[in-house]
């Protein structure tokens, strides 16, 4: 077995401070080497959920890019990125999280999964196109070493 160095984290930190360079991405670093996910990475330090989605998971994280930021009304994003609403923020971004690991072939039509929240969201399928909740679509699928990632065209919003 080679010799691998992996450092401790400070004092303080959670597992989002350790330092290993050999290991897959988890989710937190692949949406860090986005630069279609920057908005995601700001809200979720923002509701300081960084260490929980550094873990070991499984997770399955429908990950908005900038451009579904983008669509939500002027000044919404402002607002939710504000101190005073940061349960708010970690809500909507709990409800982008599922537990578990749902690859696109396990995925039905009709299919209801349980949200980090404690709300569901729900699968449509049109063809080979994957939706959530009936209007957001995967863009695509990034494999890390806690979960999965789907890149998604819309903010999903907990009702």
């Amino acid at each position: 077995m080679p010799d691998q160095i992996v450092e401790a984290p400070p004092a303080g930190g959670g597992q989002s401070n350790v330092q290993d360079d050999v290991s897959q991405e988890n989710i937190v670093q692949a949406a860090m080497g986005s630069k279609d996910h920057s908005t995601l990475v700001a809200a979720v330090k923002q509701a300081e959920l960084v260490d929980a989605l550094s873990n070991a998971g499984p997770f399955t994280v429908f990950a908005p890019v900038n451009a579904a930021f983008d669509q939500l009304p002027a000044g919404t994003v402002d607002d939710l990125m504000k101190d005073a609403n940061k349960a708010k923020l970690a809500d909507i971004l709990q409800y982008h999280v599922s537990i578990g690991v749902f690859k696109e072939d396990m995925f039905r039509d009709g299919q209801s999964i349980g949200q980090a929240n404690g709300g569901n969201i729900k699968i449509s399928k049109q063809g080979d196109q994957v939706m959530v909740n009936g209007k957001a679509k995967i863009l695509a699928a990034i494999p890390v070493s806690n979960g999965i990632i789907y890149a998604v065209d819309q903010v999903l919003l907990p009702e």
